[in-house]
């Protein structure tokens, strides 16, 4: 079952779930392959899901937060403030990364891992 659509590049509730009311306004996407329809995963505010990143389960991405690249957003994980996750970087479990961090590259941030304030993770991918 859809739980939103896109109108002008924004997410729109369909249906009430988690924290989110039916007919709520959230953040951006480039498309329907950003946001899973399934579990409670959400895009806030003014946070933007972009180019071929992916967010699932019940992961957050809130504020002015960026997913981008490849990257994936998963399980109970939480993107919010400035934070940038981007490149085929993945965050999953119930990490969080925020403030104005800035993780990127092929990288994992799991399980309790918090990334914050300006840290930068960044691990080159393989070629």
């Amino acid at each position: 079952m859809r739980k939103y659509e896109i109108v002008d590049g924004r997410v729109k509730a369909l249906r009430d779930f988690s924290d989110v009311k039916k007919g709520e306004v959230g953040g951006y996407v480039k498309g329907e392959h950003n946001l899973s329809h399934e579990g409670d995963c959400w895009v806030y505010e003014g946070a933007k899901v972009s180019e071929y990143a992916d967010v699932s389960g019940s992961a957050k991405v809130s504020g002015s937060a960026k997913v981008s690249g490849r990257a994936k957003v998963y399980g109970c994980a939480k993107v919010y403030g400035c934070a940038k996750v981007y490149g085929y970087a993945d965050v999953s479990g119930w990490a969080k990364v925020y403030g104005y961090a800035k993780v990127s590259g092929d990288i994992v941030v799991s399980g309790y891992a918090v990334v914050s304030r300006n840290e930068q993770i960044n691990r080159k991918t393989s070629t």
